[in-house]
This record gives structure tokens, sequence and C-alpha cells, in this order.
């Protein structure tokens, strides 16, 4: 499918790896200059070169910390013309709730609420002046349903969805949307780092563990960054003009629910 989208310019938050990348990979491949960051300037320069070779899309990386407002306007610099925004940023680690102090409760929020918000003021206005505009944040399924340890994260982007609910109904009228896309477990990073903390704690081996959250995957698998990266780019396209204000929850069915 032609997603209408080539020669469009996208800003694609922490995507040196993982869920970020595989965006910044499928809007690359459907015609899109993309703006790729992170804070580790090997990782990020290996990204936007293997990305470069893979689409011969123009791909701009940008060192830096996109909670920061150094950081972001270092991104915005990079794009003066932004038509494709895709929000994310890593989540606090997983922490028990009596544990969780102030100052970390404020820096979940930053991240994951803040942090977002900002960049969405900043290019919003700009989108509906030239009637086209695609804002796609990445959550989490706990949005929907709790996951225990990650109540800050949990929190801040479900403050973030409750927020722009509003304002993908306000913009809509100028070809401008807002959607969400709320990942379950993916083959990524973060995976395994959480698979060696739940390893160490339960006394079992990593494999072990694995096996035992694959196994509450109805799909039988972990997601993959790549596929996840397909959901974002048709979120983005034309033909995804008349979707707004909407959750799309890929977790390959562990949220148990009829509607």
């Amino acid at each position: 499918m032609d997603l209408g989208i080539a020669g469009r310019t996208a800003i694609v938050c922490a995507s040196s790896k993982g869920l970020g990348r595989g965006c910044a990979q499928a809007l690359a491949e459907a015609g899109c200059t993309v703006v790729i960051n992170g804070r580790d300037a090997k990782t990020l320069e290996e990204t936007a070169s293997a990305i470069r070779a893979s689409t011969g899309a123009t791909v701009i990386a940008v060192v830096a910390d996109v909670s920061t407002k150094a950081g972001q306007d270092a991104l915005l610099a990079a794009s003066p013309q932004v038509d494709i925004l895709v929000n994310n940023n890593g989540g606090p680690p997983p922490k028990p709730f009596r544990e969780v102090t102030r100052e970390a409760l404020l820096e979940g929020v930053a991240q994951n609420m803040a942090t977002p918000l900002e960049l969405t003021q900043a290019v919003v206005d700009g989108m509906i002046a030239r009637g086209f505009g695609r804002i796609v944040n990445i959550t989490s399924a706990s949005v929907l349903t709790p996951l225990t340890g990650l109540d800050v994260s949990s929190a801040a982007r479900a403050g973030l969805t409750a927020f722009l609910a509003g304002v993908a109904r306000e913009v809509a009228h100028a070809n401008v949307t807002i959607n969400n896309i709320l990942p379950g477990v993916f083959a990524t990073d973060r995976l395994t780092t959480s698979t060696k903390r739940v390893a160490a704690m339960k006394g079992i081996s990593e494999d072990e563990v694995m096996k035992l959250r694959r196994a509450e995957i109805p799909a039988g698998r972990f997601g993959e960054a790549e596929e996840f990266g397909k959901l974002c780019a048709f979120l983005a396209s034309v033909h995804a003009g008349y979707i707004t204000g909407q959750n799309f929850l890929m977790d390959g069915g562990s949220f148990r629910a009829n509607f």
C-alpha cells in the first residue's frame, strides 16, 4: 500500500533502538525524511546508517535527551516543518508503589506526559496551517490494564492520553490526527533488562522467565519492533485521516476484554 506520505518530514523520538527505531524504519520505507534521536551518539549513528542503507531515505540523527528543553530545541531545529511526530521516551524502572518518591513521580510525569505534550504544542499549529499532521504517541498497555510496579509510568501515560483526547477533537478539522499505540511485551532491550531483573528476584534462569512470559501471551510470541512500526506508519498515512483520538492496543491478545 502506498501510504501517501513520501516527501513528508517525521520526528521520531527515542528512536536509536526498540519501538522508536521500528517506527523510524517504517516511515523511512514510506519515503519520509526522518529525524531520529537518542542519547548515545554511537548507537544513534549506527541506526541512522542502517536505515539510510536499507531505504535510501534522508535520515537526520540528533543526539539529545528529548525530555529536556535543549533536546527538544535541537530536534525542532533539525526539522523546521514537522508533518509527523512520533512521541516516545523511556519509562521509569519498575518499583513497588510504596517506594515511589515524590521526585520519582515528578520525573515520570516529566518524561512520559509533559515531554510529549510540549512537543505536540510546538508542532501542532504548523500542522494546522498546512492542513496535514499526524501525531502518534507510544504509550503502554498499562494505560488500560494495571501492570504491577509500573504505577508511575501508567499514571503519566494515562494522563497524556486523557489530556490529548480533547485536543485530538479540537484539531481534527484541519486534517491533524492524534492517536496512541499501546504496546504489550515486545522483543526489545527493555524486555531483556526486565527479564534479568525478574530472574534474579525469583532465582530462576532467564530462559525460564522468557518461557513463562511467552506463555501468558495468546499469540505465543513477543511482538517485533518492525510490525509495531508498520502500524505507526499507517496511522501517519493519508489513509488514516478519519482516525483520531484512539488507542490501538498491540499486545498479542494479552488484554482480555469484550469491548
